[in-house]
């Protein structure tokens, strides 16, 4: 039985995976599988050899999300300022496993950790220099993403209620209720990539060099792309990154609000299932409310 994070999230065995390969795709069949540590909350992702990697989702509402990226990921390639997975091939249903799959390029890197960044004012202008090139993508087409944070406020209030033992339930509430009064979003849309978080940065030595998962880029609010000044940036190099991109007053409130919806929702979810994440929620939690 692999780790669960949902209550009805799918058993993937690492036999699994390779029945599948050995079936659909067997010039791979011979390359060792194994299960990856940190696989995220809907897709498990499997190590194919030293350069692929096999991509499954593991819950129902991540079934599309195969399919939309290979769809999308070879009209971003090459635009961007960092390496992106190439889809190299789509699994379909079989052996029980009810969705499509894919294999994919290995990103080289290592994922940033929280508090351990040793030049994080160079990594808020690399991730300025990522989230530009995001929104200037010559692509027509995009998906929409979210709407209003007004459609937000009822899961907010839900969510806030559910971890009121842990917050200032307050403060929080303030912080969200100013936003929904001085910062909605008047509509205007760009390319976002809807989840630039330490999951799915890739880093070389210092520096951003990678960017993976690929499962909700859409258009939509430019805010979308804003939120990892406060999952992962030091204040100073969260100036730094507010700074690089010009982001007024009210969109950068309007991001922060974004930013504590979307802890807001992961912390009581992944509370007992996901310790890492559930940390991360906490810390942006925090750094939000002060």
């Amino acid at each position: 039985m692999t780790p669960r994070m949902h209550a009805d999230e799918l058993d993937l065995p690492v036999a699994l995976v390779a029945n599948l390969l050995a079936d659909q795709f067997p010039q791979w069949s011979d390359l060792p599988v194994r299960r990856l540590a940190s696989s995220g909350t809907d897709n498990a992702m499997f190590r194919l050899g030293d350069d692929l990697v096999v991509r499954m989702p593991r819950i129902h509402w991540a079934s599309g999300t195969v399919d939309h990226e290979a769809t999308w990921l070879p009209r971003v390639d090459g635009h961007l300022p960092v390496t992106v997975p190439r889809v190299l091939a789509v699994g379909t249903s079989a052996r029980g496993y009810p969705w499509t799959w894919s294999v994919m390029t290995w990103v080289p890197g290592v994922n940033p950790v929280l508090d351990r960044l040793r030049e994080p004012v160079a990594l808020a202008r690399d991730l300025a220099a990522l989230v530009r090139s995001v929104r200037a993508l010559p692509l027509d087409g995009g998906k929409p993403k979210a709407g209003p944070l007004a459609d937000r406020d009822e899961q907010v209030r839900r969510d806030i209620v559910a971890v009121a033992d842990e917050i200032d339930t307050a403060e929080v509430t303030a912080v969200w209720e100013h936003a929904l009064a001085t910062a909605e979003w008047d509509g205007r849309s760009t390319w976002v990539h809807c989840d630039i978080a330490p999951g799915n940065l890739l880093l070389t030595g210092d520096r951003l060099t990678g960017l993976i998962d690929f499962a909700g880029i859409g258009t939509g609010d430019p805010t979308l792309d804003l939120g990892v000044a406060w999952n992962l940036l030091p204040p100073p190099a969260r100036a730094v990154f507010r700074s690089e991109l010009d982001v007024d007053e009210t969109t950068w409130t309007r991001a922060r609000a974004r930013a504590l919806a979307q802890a807001l929702v992961q912390l009581p979810y992944y509370r007992d299932t996901n310790p890492v994440l559930a940390a991360n929620a906490r810390h942006v939690i925090r750094e939000v409310s002060t």
